[in-house]
């Protein structure tokens, strides 16, 4: 039976993850911040739980290190807490308060449970990260400027980590599997009510690519890429 860690697994895309990975079977350990709903959410799904403030880097590489101690090298690392930005966060208008609150949770927690839970899935070369960012943070194609200014930057680095982490391990060679995901406009916390996705269906890239058949001979990009964008089973362009 393997294991999957997922952060933001208390509600939302996170907790979506969780429960499809449970019912496959998979081992959960989930981690967010808001420990009454989290433990809630673990109860729901009969797995285990740590509460973690991804804003303190600090408490969060001490809490990391210890999931790993305590539950060992995860099979699966699934990344799914964010923050979005105040609406009025154009560059010129951010205050740095709000930039470091959204850079830390959104780029700085991520650099954080990779370096401390993907470390030991390198070593064994064995693994599936999947870190959900946005389309918001690419540098290509429509919509991807203005606005949101700490939000897109965040997912912009977020994209470049997870491309860079996959070229250092060897693009699935290694036996890693590194990617992003852009859940699309899901009905979140987030997202809000009007959203057009339902968290599930924000969901299912990423379960998909948790447990996708990899084969890095095979003829399709579903089959064979890593350390790309996906978006509903697709390759976005940075």
């Amino acid at each position: 039976m393997s294991l999957a860690i997922i952060t933001g697994g208390s509600r939302g895309l996170g907790f979506e993850c969780a429960t499809a990975l449970r019912a496959e079977g998979h081992d959960v350990v989930l981690v967010a911040k808001n420990s009454e709903r989290l433990s809630q959410a673990a109860a729901q799904l009969a797995c285990e739980y740590v509460a973690v403030d991804l804003e303190n880097i600090a408490e969060s590489e001490r809490h990391f290190k210890e999931i790993v101690q305590r539950f060992g090298t995860p099979d699966i690392l699934i990344l799914a807490h964010g923050v979005m930005s105040a609406k009025i966060s154009k560059t010129l208008k951010t205050d740095t308060a709000e930039w470091r609150r959204v850079m830390t949770i959104n780029l700085d927690a991520v650099f954080c449970a990779l370096n401390t839970v993907a470390a030991p899935m390198a070593e064994a070369r064995s693994g599936r990260v999947i870190v959900f960012s946005a389309c918001l943070g690419r540098m290509s194609g429509p919509g991807n400027t203005g606005g949101l200014a700490p939000y897109r930057v965040s997912k912009a680095g977020v994209n470049a980590l997870v491309r860079n982490l996959a070229h250092e391990t060897g693009l699935g060679s290694r036996g890693l599997l590194v990617d992003a995901v852009c859940p699309n406009h899901s009905r979140t916390d987030m997202g809000g009510p009007d959203a057009p996705l339902s968290a599930e269906e924000g969901a299912q890239t990423a379960i998909w690519l948790a447990t996708r058949n990899f084969d890095l001979t095979g003829e399709s990009d579903q089959e064979r890429l890593t350390g790309v964008l996906w978006e509903e089973r697709k390759v976005v362009p940075w």
